[in-house]
């Protein structure tokens, strides 16, 4: 095996397309339950990330020199930074062979030189990269559900009565469309609104509260762009103090068009009882609509433990799609 660490602003075009043929392979091996990667989004990670902390990926070559696996190792810089990230992605044909263990051994020399402490990584239930992960000494610590609207297919006479009720109980309250970049003087409210993602469950898992800045909310600004993602954040405000008291935050990505990500939704503590998480998520519905028709699926990821937003999002038509699990190991 020969390993290479990605250059990540002037990538190796072969070195992309093989970790691209890799993932798509293991993706479709292990269910396709997620949207492909394509070239443009891969390189859109290695470059940008999610908030402008991208990962490190390497790739690992076989003796023909054709590109068998991927390995991520992501090293949190805003909070959390006690924790690797690790994704190790084995082609299909190649696996149970060792290759996996060999890079999850470079994974854990990588934390260890980062001087973190825990490894966190995420599987597929029943897939092959549980049993891996279970082989090599982690354990589940936090079970997802990924859902996925159809929006074609929604029940709109019962989403416009949810939506009226909604409406009531939340008379006190405005939703307002905010343009990506946000301006400046919204920036302070935007990062207290986001941290209220932390009431979220996280179970077993040894991690810390997210940390956002106005830098924060910034590059994750930028890295959106990079990814070529248009983003629509709906707020609600309090109509009599003018403070923004929740959002939700959906993506469209011009390489899929008609994928939706849905990222945050979440309610200042304040301002919970109001049904404000079904307003603006209904409401989010209405506004794709108009600027995106062409939007078929939208697709969140909840804790399983989070029966609260579960709730609300199956009473949006949200379905279950998959179960997946966090795992941890300390090193």
């Amino acid at each position: 095996m020969q390993l290479g660490w990605l250059n990540r602003d002037h990538p190796d075009p072969a070195d992309v397309a093989g970790a691209v043929s890799v993932l798509e392979a293991a993706r479709q091996a292990d269910g396709g339950h997620q949207q492909e990667r394509t070239t443009s989004t891969f390189v859109a990670d290695l470059q940008h990330g999610f908030d402008g902390a991208p990962a490190k990926f390497a790739v690992a070559r076989g003796v023909a020199g054709r590109v068998v696996a991927v390995l991520e190792v992501d090293l949190p810089t805003y909070d959390n930074t006690h924790v690797s990230f690790v994704d190790v992605t084995v082609d299909p044909v190649e696996r149970r062979n060792g290759l996996g263990s060999r890079l999850l051994d470079v994974a854990l020399d990588v934390t260890r030189d980062e001087e973190r402490r825990l490894v966190l990584a995420e599987a597929w239930d029943g897939s092959a990269g549980a049993d891996f992960l279970e082989r090599h000494g982690f354990d589940a610590a936090s079970r997802e559900v990924l859902r996925r609207q159809d929006l074609p297919t929604l029940d709109r006479p019962g989403l416009d009565r949810a939506y009226a009720a909604a409406l009531i109980a939340a008379a006190e309250y405005e939703l307002v469309q905010l343009p990506t970049p946000l301006p400046d003087e919204l920036l302070g409210d935007v990062v207290t609104m986001t941290a209220a993602i932390n009431d979220a469950p996280t179970d077993g898992l040894d991690i810390e509260d997210e940390v956002f800045t106005p830098a924060r909310v910034r590059a994750f600004e930028v890295a959106q762009l990079g990814h070529g993602r248009r983003i629509y954040r709906l707020v609600a405000r309090e109509r009599r103090t003018g403070l923004l008291a929740g959002q939700t935050v959906v993506a469209v990505e011009a390489d899929r068009p008609w994928f939706g990500s849905q990222f945050d939704t979440s309610v200042l503590r304040a301002h919970r009882g109001h049904r404000l998480g079904v307003l603006l998520k209904i409401a989010m519905l209405d506004w794709l609509a108009a600027d995106e028709p062409q939007v078929r699926l939208v697709e969140t990821w909840n804790a399983e433990s989070n029966g609260h937003m579960i709730e609300i999002n199956e009473r949006l038509g949200y379905q279950v799609v998959a179960r997946a699990a966090e795992w941890q190991r300390k090193v």
